[in-house]
């Protein structure tokens, strides 16, 4: 049985082969052809922490995987997303690898976030913030540096030594990066924004969002009202990956749209599709270069099975 570690995956994990796995996978779950159960955590109520397991079986892939994944979001000296992944032969069921997770978790969620604003995103969006300093913040930039005409991510947080930490990181790596003077200014000058926060309380308010901006949400709170307020959900065209996973109460699903159905600010239909449905042309997403558009992702299994059999692949390859 194969076990890589992280730093194998980052140099066999190729972003632009990864988008159009996810996008793959993404339509796969939308049509039914996939199958993934609601994944379940076991909490660490004294960390406010948890330990989830995601299983997924991707017949496209083919992939026949479970994630492993710890949520620690007091971490400091460490990612706050610490994960592995069991791969099985899904013709007989043998266990093919065990994978070191972190790197492609922050990957495979960054590539649909790439994905999301690809088909939402309004035409001529070039100025990208990027709310967050920690491994969802760095890979986001990463990505989104990629958009065309995008020359710059500017990055906004609580912690403004966190901050040019990441900014000198993403400037190592030759990303062009800066430091935005608020979270406020760094989402009111963005045409796209990626809050990648854990955040119990919104850090982005609709009064602050420009018209035509779109937003890319993938942080994750279980006990707050999450990363996006209320009034930004109530106004948004909103995309999930799956509506079930999407609307079920935490820890499955988002505390924002779970919050906005109880509260009666939304209800369930006023998700607009998911990213499958938008993939395969099913379902339409923005219509007008007016609309605030919101992506907001809870990451799911079968994104993990496919981030992880081109990984295989690669493996493969190089044998």
């Amino acid at each position: 049985m194969l076990v890589l570690s992280d730093r194998d995956v980052e140099s066999r994990l190729d972003l632009d082969e990864l988008v159009e796995a996810v996008a793959a996978a993404m339509a796969d779950l939308s049509a039914g052809r996939a199958s993934m159960p609601a994944r379940v955590a076991a909490r660490v109520d004294d960390r406010h922490a948890m330990l989830l397991a995601m299983p997924a079986y991707l017949p496209s892939a083919p992939a026949l995987t479970t994630k492993l994944v710890s949520l620690f979001p007091d971490n400091r000296d460490r990612p706050t997303h610490q994960a592995v992944i069991c791969c099985f032969d899904p013709d007989d069921g043998t266990p093919l690898a065990l994978i070191d997770a972190t790197f492609l978790t922050a990957a495979r969620t960054a590539a649909g976030s790439f994905l999301a604003t690809r088909l939402l995103a309004r035409d001529g969006a070039r100025s990208v913030s990027v709310i967050g300093t920690g491994a969802q913040a760095r890979a986001h930039a990463i990505a989104l540096i990629r958009r065309p005409g995008v020359e710059v991510i500017r990055v906004a947080g609580r912690d403004p030594h966190r901050v040019q930490l990441l900014v000198e990181d993403l400037l190592g790596l030759g990303v062009p990066a800066e430091a935005a003077p608020s979270i406020r200014d760094a989402v009111g000058s963005a045409d796209i924004v990626c809050a990648t926060t854990h955040a119990g309380t919104p850090a982005i308010r609709r009064e602050w969002l420009r018209p035509g901006t779109h937003v890319n949400s993938v942080g994750y709170n279980t006990t707050g009202s999450g990363e996006v307020d209320a009034g930004t959900v109530r106004d948004a065209v909103v995309v999930v990956e799956h509506r079930q996973a999407a609307l079920a109460p935490p820890p499955a699903g988002a505390v924002e749209l779970h919050r906005a159905v109880e509260e009666g600010v939304i209800g369930p239909e006023h998700v607009r599709a998911e990213l499958g449905e938008l993939v395969d042309g099913a379902a339409e997403g923005r219509t007008d270069d007016e609309q605030i558009t919101l992506y907001k992702s809870v990451g799911v299994a079968v994104q993990d099975a496919a981030a992880a059999a081109l990984v295989l692949r690669a493996t493969h390859d190089r044998a």
